[in-house]
């Protein structure tokens, strides 16, 4: 479970190794590096998809990428709400390290610090261009949004789809029944915004998926020798849900039904267009979601497949997350990837990929990228563990097959622990059989803690 530090070395250095050589081979077969396409769904859930065992949604252009490339089994955000695992995946730093709050609102005085690097600053320094498409959700600030910070472009509403309602309905499911069957996308003032501009208050919902969706081909077809990095990040299906009137259905118990395979279908539509344009070959095209669903609207949220839980928990239905990965020619058509990998190693494993420099400043995630080409490669995720944050602290903590959660019951703090490879979904407690394995997660998840707290930067906030 631990390696020596001599041995730690070594796997340091020979998955450098491989991702130099990574780049290298890139670049002499096709004389350009990939252009990559990052899809990130809102609250969509481990079990919606066919590809991950959904039975109830028509999945099918998702589940291609399933069948042409690699699903990620073990796959994490970092954070289990919308604003704190954007700005993880973007930097590659756990929430704390960032000072990242869980959600932040619209019209908030806080956002992800310009002085942090992205996954787009990273790109750009190699000559890519870069567009982010839909929603933001790491500050609403012209000094924080997406030009601010690596996009050489952005279309998209910058905070959650149901926030600044001017109605009195809430997000109770009843709510959300009425909001569906009546399609009022007017009771919200969101705004959809061209890189700083507001060119549109209130967003039409109904069309919003599609229109990103355009906004991405037209961005993919463009012309140019320059490999592209495009961030598409879908509103949905976080509530409350919408789709194109030809697609709707005035039951609200099918509403998160239809909604998911609209962006099935979307992708579906990318997917051609990458075809059309030549380029699909030259492509990494990562999907995935930001947290687990929000189980408490019921019909309107999405499904945990099994796993316990789901948004706004540390359980595994709230952390663990579809994500495929598909790269023609590069990575095995069908592979399936059981070991642990998080959101947080995507900005190293695209930075190698592209033979691009880490930020100057720590970041937590780890280059996974020998794991995509090569089936016999070790991940050093698996070794370096993975911490789950709730409110700024530590509250669990994965190494290799065990999970340590931590749960404060009349002010007391009780310990879970959880073989994640015979039990993923939670439900036998093996605190008292194993208390060595206890011992030593406790161990690893406050040292690893006091290291990020260590290294903790400002958030950039608003002053006056």
């Amino acid at each position: 479970m631990k390696l020596g530090k001599a041995g730690a070395r070594f796997l340091c250095a020979t998955t450098g190794m491989a991702s130099l050589l990574l780049a290298l081979a890139v670049r002499a077969e096709t004389d350009r590096l990939p252009d990559i396409v990052l899809i990130v769904c809102d609250d969509l859930g481990y079990g919606d998809l066919g590809c991950y065992g959904g039975r109830v949604i028509e999945t099918p252009n998702i589940d291609r990428l399933a069948a042409e490339g690699m699903r990620f089994t073990d796959f994490y955000s970092a954070y289990c709400l919308c604003s704190a695992s954007r700005a993880a995946l973007l930097t590659g730093c756990y929430p704390p390290r960032i000072s990242m709050p869980g959600v932040i609102g619209a019209r908030a005085r806080v956002g992800l610090h310009p002085d942090e690097t992205t996954i787009a600053e990273v790109l750009r320094s190699r000559g890519y261009r870069t567009s982010c498409i839909g929603k933001w959700h790491v500050g609403d600030a012209a000094a924080v949004l997406p030009t601010a910070q690596g996009f050489d472009r952005y279309f998209g509403i910058p905070y959650s789809n149901d926030m600044l309602r001017r109605k009195p309905w809430g997000n109770e499911v009843q709510d959300l029944d009425r909001i569906w069957q009546n399609k009022r996308w007017d009771i919200y003032a969101n705004e959809l915004y061209r890189d700083t501009t507001v060119v549109e208050s209130p967003v039409d919902q109904r069309t919003i998926t599609r229109r990103y969706t355009e906004e991405a081909v037209r961005f993919v077809r463009e012309e140019g020798d320059e490999p592209f990095f495009l961030y598409l990040a879908h509103s949905m299906p976080h509530v409350p849900l919408f789709v194109p009137d030809e697609l709707w259905d005035p039951d609200p118990r099918r509403a998160y039904e239809l909604t998911v395979e609209h962006i099935d279908e979307m992708t579906g539509v990318l997917l051609d267009a990458l075809e059309e344009s030549g380029r699909d070959r030259e492509t990494l095209l990562i999907f995935t979601s930001d947290n687990g669903p929000w189980l408490s609207k019921h019909h309107h949220g999405g499904s945990s497949g099994g796993l316990r839980a789901g948004k706004g928990t540390t359980y595994e239905g709230g952390m663990r997350v579809p994500c495929l990965m598909r790269w023609p020619g590069r990575i095995e058509a069908g592979r399936v990837y059981r070991e642990v990998v998080a959101t947080i190693d995507l900005l190293p494993t695209l930075a190698a990929i592209a033979g691009a420099e880490l930020p100057p400043r720590p970041i937590d995630g780890v280059d996974v990228g020998p794991v995509l080409t090569d089936p016999s490669a070790s991940s050093p995720r698996e070794e370096r563990g993975l911490l789950y944050y709730k409110m700024g602290r530590p509250v669990s903590a994965r190494l290799g097959k065990w999970k340590l959660r931590r749960q404060r019951v009349d002010l007391k703090v009780r310990s879970e622990l959880y073989d994640l490879e015979a039990d993923p979904g939670e439900t036998d407690n093996l605190t008292g059989r194993h208390p060595r394995i206890v011992d030593l997660l406790e161990e690893f998840l406050e040292t690893e803690h006091r290291k990020v707290k260590a290294g903790q930067r400002d958030a950039w906030r608003k002053r006056g």
